[in-house]
C-alpha cells in the first residue's frame, strides 16, 4: 500500500511540474525584450534550475543525517524534515511568483490549436523540424547525464573510490553547468546559437566516451567537468533557438518540445545504463557518445542559425 500511495504522490508531482516547467520556460522567452536578450535570460533561468535539480539531493541528506529536531515544540525526524524543507521551497516559489511576476503583454490571439509536434521541415532543402532536431538534441544530451545515475557500485569498484568521489564526479555537470550557463547564454546572443550548440555536441561524444574508459577517480573528476562544459553550451543555446523560431504567442507549445525531451531523456538515462552495462562496463558512455555524434550531425545538416544578428542582420528589440 505504501509503494503505490508514493507512486500516486509520484506521478501527481510530476503534473505539477508539467504545469510549472513548460510554462516557467515560455516566461522566459516571453519576458526577453529581443532575441539578443534570450539565451542570457535562459542562461540565468537553467542556471537555477539546475542548481536545485544537482543540489536537492546534498540538501536533503544533510537534513536527514542531523536530525531528529523539534519544531514549535513537535519532534521530527530527519526525513520527514527534508520533505519539509521542499514544501517551504514550494511556499516560497509560489509567493515569490504571485507576488513579482506579472503576464507579459504577448498576443494569444495567435496561439494554435495543433498541439502535435511538427516532424517534417518546412523549408526546402531541409528534412526535419529544426524545433524537432534541438528536442532529438535535447533529448540524447539529457539521456548523458542520467546515464552516470545508476552505476555508482561499478563506478567505485573500477576506480577504487568511495561513496563521496562519486558524489563529486555526479555533482561535477551540475556545477559546471551552474557556472557556465549564464556567461554561454550571453555568449549565444553575440556570436549565436548554433556555433555553441555544435561545440558543444562535438565536446559531448569524447567526454561521455571517457567516462567508461577512465581508471582513477581525478580523471574521472575530469572528464564529468568536461561533459558538464558540453552540456552548458548545448542546453540555454538551443533553447533560445527555440524561442527564436516560435511564433508570436506559440512560445509555449514550441519550447514544451524541450522540456518534454530533457525529462524524457532523465528517465531513458538510467534505464538504458541498466540494461547497457551488462555488455561491459564502457558500453553505456560508449552509446551515449553516439547519441551525440547523431545529435551533433542533424543539427548541423538541419538545424539554420536562428539570431538574425549572427545571420549578417540587424536585431530589433521587442521583434521576436
Amino acid at each position: 500500500d505504501g509503494y503505490w500511495a508514493l507512486v500516486v504522490i509520484r506521478a501527481i508531482q510530476g503534473l505539477g511540474g508539467a504545469f510549472v516547467i513548460p510554462t516557467t520556460i515560455a516566461l522566459v522567452d516571453d519576458l526577453a525584450q529581443g532575441d539578443d536578450e534570450r539565451g542570457g535570460n535562459f542562461g540565468v533561468f537553467n542556471a537555477f534550475r539546475l542548481l536545485g535539480f544537482g543540489f536537492g539531493p546534498i540538501v536533503a541528506g544533510s537534513v536527514v543525517e542531523v536530525g531528529p529536531y523539534r519544531v514549535a515544540g513537535v519532534g521530527l525526524s530527519g526525513f520527514d524534515a527534508a520533505f519539509g524543507v521542499a514544501v517551504v521551497g514550494a511556499l516560497v516559489s509560489f509567493a515569490l511568483v504571485s507576488l513579482l511576476i506579472e503576464e507579459p503583454d504577448v498576443a494569444t490571439s495567435d496561439a494554435d490549436d495543433d498541439l502535435s509536434v511538427s516532424i517534417r521541415a518546412d523549408a526546402a532543402g531541409r528534412l526535419l523540424d529544426p524545433v524537432f532536431v534541438l528536442g532529438i538534441g535535447t533529448f540524447f544530451m539529457a539521456v548523458s547525464i542520467a546515464l552516470y545515475a545508476t552505476l555508482q557500485e561499478p563506478v567505485n569498484a573500477r576506480l577504487d573510490q568511495g561513496a563521496r568521489w562519486f558524489g563529486v564526479q555526479f555533482a561535477a555537470v551540475v556545477i559546471a553547468n551552474v557556472v557556465l550557463q549564464g556567461p554561454i547564454g550571453w555568449l549565444s546572443d553575440h556570436i549565436g546559437r548554433k556555433p555553441l550548440i555544435v561545440g558543444g555536441l562535438v565536446v559531448l561524444a569524447p567526454s561521455v566516451l571517457a567516462q567508461g574508459l577512465v581508471t582513477t577517480s581525478w580523471s574521472m573528476l575530469f572528464v564529468r567537468a568536461l561533459h558538464g562544459v558540453a552540456v552548458a553550451m548545448v542546453f540555454a543555446p538551443a533553447l533560445a533557438a527555440a524561442g527564436d523560431i516560435a511564433a508570436e504567442g506559440q512560445s509555449g507549445t514550441t519550447l514544451s518540445v524541450l522540456t518534454m525531451a530533457f525529462g524524457f531523456g532523465t528517465a531513458v538515462g538510467p534505464l538504458a545504463s541498466g540494461v547497457l552495462f551488462g555488455y561491459g562496463f564502457v558500453a553505456p558512455f560508449a552509446f551515449g557518445a553516439v547519441l551525440a555524434v547523431v545529435a551533433l550531425a542533424l543539427v548541423v545538416t538541419q538545424v539554420e542559425e536562428t539570431l538574425e544578428t549572427a545571420a549578417g542582420e540587424t536585431a530589433v528589440p521587442g521583434d521576436d
